[in-house]
């Protein structure tokens, strides 16, 4: 069913280099959530800590393994090309697929939180019928526009609004340590296990799934690699060095806001690193921590657009879907699934935007986590496949770091609840058809006669 090899790279020489492809991943992952995520793990005390170290462990396990493979077939598609070499063309086709999918209803939902950000320092957005949308419409096509000039230029404002939003993160980890060094705060004693408020395994196991979704996007250098310079060693290193920065990151700065303030004002916090830096420096910064939300939202944004755009190219270079997906412009970018993949992304945050549909919205992102988290499973799983059937070279260190991974990711699938994982084969499935509708275009197109 291949049409065009999905090796073959593209003619661009404005490409990523290595710190903005680790911006791109550290960026992707570091949206909007971590700055609500200390309220919710406050009750759960050391716990947080301890199911935050989980999770980091778990994302390395599968950015070790993402990064094994990207070194091993430096090519554009990421997943797709993974689970396609393991598993056939219609594996790949439907883990890609749900996860292109997840995508655009993911980025709509960026897209929303960073207008309620962006409120406020424009109230009007707030009060004028249709202006949160419009904003939203607005941010969208925007970073559509810059995305169109290239993966330099997106990977550039990648890399400046990373540097900007890890400004609250920084500031987190110098007001704790001068707190602690100064006496003005302390760390509450480690309790023992089984006492009350003490550390529990299901209180960790808890912890760990909230955290989970902060690491989503540690992927996100394998899909663009034909953007990148130097795929080979670049995507590798951006994938592990990313995940650890933002995995430490977050450990330090969620554990301080945690640890450091009454659970009671935390857990009924809207805004925790706002109420953090007013205890330990000054009052009213939450306008500032909402001017870094922010930007937090649009960089993520901009690199989830990049990201969303590559995968229907790879697939349509592949053969799997319409090869009028595969065109590219002057410079090197996948315009017309770049184009399509934001309108889609608009129609979806528009519907948020209706009352009536903001409950079928925020069910649709938890949907859209889970088909996340198959095509984890699948791509570790293609892993150990690749490494066993030697497709790939042998390389004895994968497969126990692999087989981490495959438990992990089956792990996360069963903590997201069973309601949403049936929904989300649901999605899988309804590949199926688009999968062979695609294939009989594709053999129209070979045969007109």
């Amino acid at each position: 069913m291949s049409e065009v090899p999905l090796a073959a790279a593209r003619s661009t020489a404005g490409k990523m280099g290595r710190w903005m492809a680790v911006s791109l991943v550290v960026g992707n992952m570091i949206g909007s959530g971590i700055f609500l995520l200390p309220a919710a793990l406050a009750p759960l005390g050391w716990n947080s800590a301890l199911g935050w170290l989980l999770t980091i462990a778990g994302g390395l396990c599968l950015a070790a393994t993402f990064a094994w493979l990207a070194r091993a077939m430096p090519v554009a598609g990421g997943p797709y090309a993974y689970s396609a070499a393991a598993f056939g063309p219609l594996t790949a086709f439907l883990v890609t697929w749900s996860y292109w999918i997840s995508l655009w209803i993911g980025n709509a939902a960026i897209a929303v939180a960073g207008v309620s950000y962006l409120g406020a320092f424009v109230p009007g957005l707030a009060t004028v019928q249709g202006g949160d949308a419009l904003a939203a419409v607005v941010m969208i096509w925007a970073l559509t526009l810059l995305n169109l000039r290239g993966a330099r230029s997106a990977g550039g404002f990648q890399l400046v609004t990373t540097l900007i939003k890890i400004v609250p993160l920084v500031l987190v980890l110098v007001l704790a340590a001068m707190a602690l060094g100064s006496g003005e705060a302390s760390l509450p004693p480690l309790p023992h296990v089984g006492e009350a408020g003490g550390l529990e395994a299901g209180l960790v196991t808890a912890a760990a799934t909230l955290t989970l979704w902060a690491l989503l996007g540690l992927e996100s250098a394998t899909v663009p690699a034909d953007s990148i310079a130097d795929p080979e060693r670049n995507v590798p290193f951006a994938t592990l060095v990313g995940t650890a920065i933002t995995g430490l990151l977050y450990l330090v700065t969620c554990s301080a806001i945690i640890l450091l303030v009454p659970v009671e004002v935390i857990a009924n916090s809207s805004a925790p690193f706002a109420d953090f830096v007013a205890r330990f420096w000054a009052p009213g910064p939450a306008l500032a921590i909402a001017g870094f939300a922010a930007i937090s939202c649009i960089g993520a944004l901009n690199g989830w657009i990049l990201v969303q755009a590559e995968l229907p190219w790879a697939m349509a270079r592949d053969g799997t879907f319409p090869r009028w997906f595969a065109a590219t412009n002057g410079a090197g970018v996948p315009a017309r699934a770049l184009v399509v993949s934001s309108a889609l992304m608009t129609v979806v945050m528009l519907l948020n935007f209706q009352s009536s549909a903001a409950e079928i919205f925020g069910f649709l992102l938890l949907i859209a986590t889970c088909t996340s988290l198959f095509m984890y499973l699948v791509c570790m799983a293609a892993a150990l496949v690749l490494r066993f059937n030697g497709s790939l070279g042998s390389r004895t260190w994968l497969p126990p770091v692999a087989a981490l991974a495959v438990l992990y990711s089956a792990w996360t699938i069963y903590g997201a609840g069973g309601e949403a994982v049936a929904w989300g084969l649901v999605l899988l499935a309804l590949g199926l058809p688009a999968y062979y509708a695609f294939a009989a275009l594709a053999r129209r197109a070979a045969d007109p006669g």
